[in-house]
């Protein structure tokens, strides 16, 4: 193994290109489902040891680029999924989109690993900008931060500290480990032990930490309602009826809860000729408030919302979602690209949806309040952090049949977890076709309807958490320690150089 610094060294650039793609793909069967995390942090390691080998700054963002091809292209691979609803019409784009969403989230860990480079490389270093470049990534151009490395970590102990400084030390934590396994291959005995002792420590001291408060005897009892309707069939006018009615008799079913959580876009009809519909549901409900995911019309614009329904069937509280999937409830640039035939791949009017005006609370009565999210926006921590005061629980609807049924649902749940436990909140997700789930404070799920099941279930809301750092301070004290971490070494390198040019 210390021979194989010197082995990549002596590597064509498209060898180790080629060499770096591979290590990327396999480097992503740390994320959900496989959640095959060890070996995330051996194929990191492989990562590090490419850009090691790449003594230019050229040679280190084409390693970059072909690395986060590979890892993208297997950890969003169902991004090919949205095409396949409507095969006739967008199943052409499936390929294309797939190729240009790895090598355009590819283009970040390549200005990276130049970046890094033109610094004087090494493991501070490297690690530090490549974890900027995937914050920089879940904001740029409304941001898309889905399968971060330091996601592999779900899974792990090494959750819990996301309360402490959310997402980005994960990825960090991550990149700094297969850097030490590096130096370990290497013989660097001394600075691999280090670093591979700190995360064993973490990892145990999470395993540790005590759990969320259990719900108590008297907890307000939720149902989830998971009517598991295929995206190809949900707005078929011959079907849609028949999934209507499973859904009303999973709110019928029972003893009548606290509440009652329908996923999003479940009403068949928009809200403004609901009234009959909203009618029966209330009548169904037997006086148990009801959330539904609803659309609905108003001046021209079309919007994804969330509704509450009182214990009278009253509307009680309305949200619209304001964080919007590009290319998928709208389209830039909409009125150019229609004249194309082509629009978003969930809008079922006009150009798209319209954005609501931002987070917002729900009063849910005896439950206490609530932060609603609906799909997308459970994606963003900074959806989470900009609400206008603390809730005591996170609810999130959404509709992952967009998502298939092999990666993308179950990477949508893991963030969903990671959010319950940066905030410290509990969740109620329910989704159309799984998993609905709730999930405590501690990001621990304490029960589930399985992917691609319909069904209902019963559940007590578990005790909201006490405020995390996270909570408080956000990304901001994370995003000065990378810089930092940057600079300083950095800085050390370009006075070794000054001092050898006076020598």
């Amino acid at each position: 193994m210390p021979d194989m610094a010197s082995w990549l060294g002596a590597r064509s650039p498209r060898i180790l290109a080629v060499i770096a793609f591979i290590l990327g793909a396999v480097a992503a069967l740390g994320q959900a489902p496989w959640s095959l995390w060890p070996l995330s942090i051996l194929a990191f390691g492989g990562l590090f040891g490419c850009f090691t080998a790449a003594r230019t700054v050229r040679r280190a963002a084409w390693t970059g680029l072909a690395g986060g091809a590979g890892y993208f292209a297997v950890a969003l691979s169902w991004i090919v999924e949205p095409f396949l609803v409507d095969v006739a019409r967008h199943g052409w784009m499936a390929p294309f989109a797939l190729v240009l969403i790895s090598v355009g989230f590819a283009l970040f860990w390549a200005g990276a690993q130049a970046i890094a480079r033109a610094l004087g490389g090494g493991a501070w270093v490297w690690t530090s900008v490549l974890t900027l470049s995937e914050a920089l990534r879940g904001w740029l151009w409304t941001g898309f931060p889905w399968a971060q490395p330091g996601h592999v970590w779900i899974s792990t102990p090494m959750l819990r500290w996301s309360a402490y400084g959310g997402a980005l030390p994960l990825t960090f934590l991550l990149l700094i480990t297969g850097a030490a396994i590096w130096h370990c291959a290497q013989g660097r005995w001394r600075s691999g032990a280090i670093g591979l002792g700190v995360t064993i420590a973490l990892l145990i001291g999470g395993g540790m930490m005590p759990g969320a408060p259990r719900p108590t005897a008297d907890a307000p009892v939720v149902r989830l309602v998971q009517p598991n309707v295929p995206q190809d069939e949900k707005w078929d006018p011959d079907r849609m009826g028949f999934y209507f009615d499973r859904q009303m008799a999973f709110t019928a079913a029972g003893a009548v809860p606290d509440l009652i959580v329908w996923p999003e876009t479940a009403l068949p009809v928009l809200l403004n000729r609901a009234d009959g519909v909203i009618a029966q549901i209330a009548q169904t409900a037997r006086g148990a408030p009801v959330v539904l995911g609803v659309q609905r019309a108003e001046d021209a614009r079309y919007y994804n919302s969330l509704l509450l329904l009182d214990g009278q069937g009253r509307q009680a509280a309305l949200y619209d979602k304001h964080h919007l999937v590009p290319f998928g409830e709208y389209m830039p640039l909409g009125n150019f690209m229609a004249r194309f035939g082509i629009r978003g791949l969930a809008q079922q009017s006009g150009y798209g949806y319209s954005a609501g005006p931002g987070p917002q609370l729900i009063d849910m009565g005896a439950l206490g309040s609530a932060l609603p999210l609906i799909c997308y926006e459970g994606v963003f921590a900074r959806d989470v952090a900009g609400a206008p005061g603390r809730a005591d629980f996170l609810l999130l609807i959404t509709n992952d049949a967009w998502f298939g049924k092999l990666s993308g649902p179950y990477q949508h749940l893991a963030q969903a977890r990671l959010r319950s436990v940066e905030q410290g909140l509990p969740m109620i997700r329910a989704a159309n076709t799984g998993v609905s789930a709730m999930i405590d404070a501690a990001g621990q799920i304490i029960a589930q309807i399985p992917l691609g099941e319909a069904g209902y279930l019963d559940t007590p809301l578990p005790p909201t958490g006490a405020p995390t750092l996270y909570s408080r301070t956000g990304d901001l004290p994370s995003l000065l320690l990378l810089f930092l971490f940057a600079a300083a070494p950095a800085g050390l390198h370009r006075r070794r150089i000054a001092r050898a040019a006076r020598g």
